[in-house]
């Protein structure tokens, strides 16, 4: 449970703000996203610790220099800064609005062009692509075929009230998905 003292503690840091400091070598970024979206675009100099295997023992002593902690757009960044304000770190910040907000900024980012396509991106692709075939199977072989574009929309509904995605987590599984170049 986050206390709240550590949540008044952090600090959110602005685009143009975090570019000075890693410029001035002022700060340490960590990346909480998971391995395959940093290894797909990351802000240069960031050390990649995923948040679902968080541990503040993979950051190196980092005498006084602040952390400063980002992610897609700053929601898994403040679970993270929240850890480690709870366990003891008194100089952490947060990338407000996260890597959307640095690239807004007109900052670059390393980019893989290798890496494989985001996994939201995925599950549209294959979604969209069961309920069209769904459909087309059903209005043109039998109706039955209906209920595969019911279900995928189900699970669509499903996954969008859990924050949990059953697609998602057996395509991450694909080999493609694995790689993290």
């Amino acid at each position: 449970m986050i206390d709240q003292y550590n949540i008044s503690q952090l600090t959110e840091i602005d685009a143009i703000s975090l570019k000075q400091m890693l410029d001035l070598q002022e700060v340490i970024l960590v990346d909480v996203r998971e391995s395959r979206e940093y290894a797909t675009e990351h802000i240069v100099g960031s050390i990649s610790i995923p948040l679902s295997t968080f541990d503040q023992n993979l950051i190196e002593n980092t005498g006084d220099k602040p952390l400063v902690i980002c992610c897609q757009s700053g929601m898994r960044s403040s679970r993270a800064s929240q850890k480690l304000l709870g366990n003891g770190y008194e100089h952490v910040m947060q990338l407000k609005g996260g890597l959307s907000s640095w690239k807004a900024a007109g900052f670059k980012t390393q980019v893989n062009r290798h890496a494989p396509i985001s996994l939201f991106r995925q599950v549209q692709i294959v979604a969209g692509s069961l309920v069209a075939i769904g459909t087309g199977l059903g209005v043109l072989v039998s109706p039955w075929f209906l209920l595969l574009s019911g279900f995928v929309s189900c699970g669509l509904v499903f996954a969008g009230v859990t924050n949990t995605c059953a697609m998602g987590m057996l395509l991450m599984k694909l080999p493609y998905n694995q790689r993290t170049l």
